[in-house]
């Protein structure tokens, strides 16, 4: 979990190393530090308290000071207007609440270590870690200066109040209290691969390489294999887009990744946004010759490390936060922290509702209520229509217009069983109502996911290997997201078209706008209150197909080449993003997994043909990688022939369904749990479709029967009322 990057890559100014320089020489002079440092257990002896206090003091400086210069640097070009696209997303990418204490205490931590690395490193030959100097004492002292050490304290479960989930995640396992909650290091599923074997991603030092060959530049993967040109994308015949959005929206239930809250170099205070240099956070990927679009070799593209996870005990090993509790429990629509799920009600009355927006309405149905940011991005998507970023239970339910859909769909269903459990049980109160009104929706989102979607991601095969019936909740089973998931998840990239499809009644194209592309509607959180709400959107949704996955139709440039392009000094390339973020989590190459999922492992150019049934795709890979054991997880995965009635892969579908197997069996709180509702309610609760809320929420009348199916209207599309409604009769008390 822990960073320790070399000298080099700190690059500290000598501004810097004076003040340390005058440290290390007091310490000297005290004889905290000595001069004989040759073993690591006469080091760590000799490496004395004042040394580790005075380095995390200089650390948490540092680290306050990076914080409140990105935050004053975002808020000031918000002011000004000059704000771009990804300022407005660093705006809502930034670890908030709880999740920024963590996160600060971790980065407190990993850069006291590399000041405490620097120090030492004239006093020692050749390269080292310095937690082999470390002995456990000091790193539990060091944990204990940053706070990582006290993040779990406090965490009690009440006996008496066991029916419903907590908000944070936290008492589901009742054995592991923290075991799912939010603000948590992601699993392992293998232990991870750093160039240094501690936190540095390969790529990181440009001459060392990895099982013997070098590390390509992602920027050159995405180049030579992902590229295409968009006149060959092939519509998915059997994939509606609503496929792809579903996908989206319930990776928003299960996992955040923030980034950094510091946006400049701890070291030097660069804007890594307007720079290439390569110090922490900032890891940007570098320009390949002859790139099609960007000539300037010495430009780059902007990354920043994930923000990290505290350690767990004397783990060193760097690791990442997941912000979110790691359950499908439409985390989405109330939060995963308490403070949020609060702002989140509808606190003027007592009948269990979310709040809404009190200054528009969707054709006299409700939207999102609107956030109060003292500085907010949205507005500068149209300045003459002042219309703010909306508040859900996810941070980024403003990114685009297909996603607040989903979210205001699922903020009016809420509502609507609140007001219906209200009329069934005069009786409850407010808290009881919003309760049982959010037990059902967690378990709407986990019936849509299992019994809807991920057959049609898995496929037969991969569903009967990966996702056999439910036998029982166990507490054995560890809930939580898995590293490699957060990556191989991102298959659906693969699926995304280049613009926004808005559907009028007939299901024809509707005014106006029809067609928008994603570089326009980023944020355009006015695109939802003024033009037309989101009735358009969805039967955009149900009734244009997705993007299918070929070989050689990976991702389209909309969001390879032209993401954000309009308002950027350099349009990114989310899938070269992909693969720099599995080197930034430390994730395995591609063999590593497949080994994993019991699945045969390609040596040569030949095998790695006959696992991909496509010689030509297999030389390019070789090309770019040297062996199959590098091949980027998500590079990998995409690659890969779909399976028979799925969309990914068999790598993915391993990956995939045993993180949603253990999401299942692990959770305390699975609908079909017996604890947790009535049979009468389980068998109410199974009638359940997405068409059916869509219906009883919208304008809609007309709905597509297999919604992650159905993409050409009118075949497959029924009357509303030919589709069954949730029958809430079983959750009558009677006394």
């Amino acid at each position: 979990m822990l960073h320790f990057p070399p000298s080099k890559a700190w690059g500290l100014e000598l501004k810097l190393l004076l003040p340390l320089t005058g440290i290390l020489s007091a310490l000297m002079g005290l004889n905290l530090l000595g001069t004989a440092m040759v073993s690591p257990v006469g080091a760590s002896e000799e490496l004395g308290t004042l040394a580790l206090l005075s380095s995390m003091e200089e650390a948490k400086h540092l680290v306050d000071t990076a914080y409140k210069q990105t935050r004053e640097s975002i808020r000031q070009r918000l002011r000004s207007g000059t704000a771009r696209p990804m300022d407005l997303l660093a705006h809502f990418k930034q670890p908030v609440a709880r999740t920024r204490t963590a996160t600060r205490a971790a980065d407190y931590l990993h850069v006291a270590l590399s000041l405490l690395q620097e120090k030492l490193r004239a006093a020692r030959r050749g390269p080292f870690n310095i937690t082999d100097v470390l002995t456990p004492p000091q790193l539990e002292l060091l944990s204990k200066a940053s706070g990582c050490a006290y993040q779990d304290l406090g965490v009690k479960c009440d006996d008496n109040n066991n029916k419903y989930r907590t908000i944070t995640g936290h008492c589901n396992n009742r054995r592991s209290p923290t075991l799912g909650a939010s603000n948590r290091a992601f699993a392992r599923w293998l232990p991870a691969e750093y160039e240094d074997g501690v936190s540095l991603p390969y790529g990181w030092t440009a001459e060392k390489k990895r099982s013997g060959f070098p590390v390509p530049l992602a920027r050159a993967v995405s180049n030579q294999i992902v590229r295409f040109p968009n006149e060959m994308l092939t519509p998915d015949q059997e994939r509606a887009l609503m496929f792809m959005q579903w996908g989206q929206f319930i990776d928003h239930d299960l996992d955040f990744t923030p980034e950094p809250a510091a946006r400049l170099t701890f070291a030097q205070g660069l804007d890594c946004d307007h720079t290439c240099v390569q110090q922490p956070p900032c890891f940007p990927l570098k320009i390949p010759p002859n790139d099609p679009r960007i000539s300037n070799r010495n430009d780059c593209i902007p990354f920043f490390r994930s923000s990290p996870a505290c350690p767990s005990g004397n783990i060193t090993i760097r690791d990442q936060i997941n912000a979110l509790t790691s359950f499908l429990d439409a985390s989405m629509v109330y939060g995963s922290e308490d403070a949020l799920a609060a702002r989140l009600r509808n606190q003027s009355n007592q009948l269990g509702l979310l709040a809404v927006n009190n200054r528009f309405h969707d054709s006299g149905r409700s939207l999102l209520p609107f956030d109060n940011l003292s500085d907010d991005p949205c507005l500068l998507t149209n300045r003459s229509l002042n219309i703010p970023c909306f508040l859900a239970g996810d941070t980024r339910s403003s990114e685009m217009p297909e996603l607040t859909s989903m979210h205001t769909l699922f903020l009016r269903e809420h509502n609507r069983l609140a007001t219906e459990l209200r009329r069934l049980n005069p009786q409850w109160g407010g808290e009881r109502l919003y309760q049982e009104a959010r037990k059902i929706v967690g378990a709407m989102v986990q019936i849509i996911t299992y019994r809807d979607y991920l057959p049609l991601v898995l496929g037969t095969f991969g569903m009967r290997k990966y996702l056999p019936h439910y036998r029982g909740y166990n507490e054995s089973v560890d809930p939580r997201i898995a590293n490699v998931f957060t990556n191989a998840f991102r298959f659906g990239h693969t699926l995304i078209q280049p613009f926004m499809f808005r559907l009028n009644s007939l299901y024809q194209p509707a005014s106006p706008e029809p067609q928008v592309p994603l570089s326009r509607v980023f944020f355009a959180t006015w695109r939802v209150v003024q033009q037309g709400g989101i009735d358009p959107i969805l039967r955009g949704l149900m009734a244009t197909p997705a993007k299918l996955n070929r070989q050689n139709q990976i991702v389209v440039d909309e969001i390879r080449e032209r993401l954000f392009l309009q308002v950027r000094r350099i349009g990114l390339d989310l899938p070269a993003l992909n693969m720099q973020r599995s080197r930034d989590h430390g994730l395995p190459g591609y063999n590593a997994w497949r080994q994993f999922c019991g699945l045969p492992k390609p040596r040569t150019v030949g095998e790695l043909a006959t696992v991909l049934r496509n010689q030509q795709l297999a030389r390019k890979l070789m090309a770019q990688y040297g062996t199959p054991d590098n091949i980027d997880i998500w590079m990998g995965g995409v690659a890969e022939p779909l399976e028979s009635g799925g969309r990914t892969g068999s790598l993915l579908a391993c990956l995939i369904g045993t993180q949603f197997r253990k999401l299942r069996d692990g959770d305390r709180f699975w609908w079909e749990n017996p604890a947790v509702f009535s049979p009468q309610q389980r068998q109410a609760l199974a009638t359940i479709s997405l068409p059916r809320i869509i219906c009883d929420n919208t304008g809609i009348t007309s709905v597509a029967r297999n919604i992650f199916r159905a993409n050409k209207h009118p075949q497959g599309f029924v009357n509303c009322n030919s589709l069954p409604r949730l029958n809430l009769s079983a959750w009558r008390e009677r006394n």
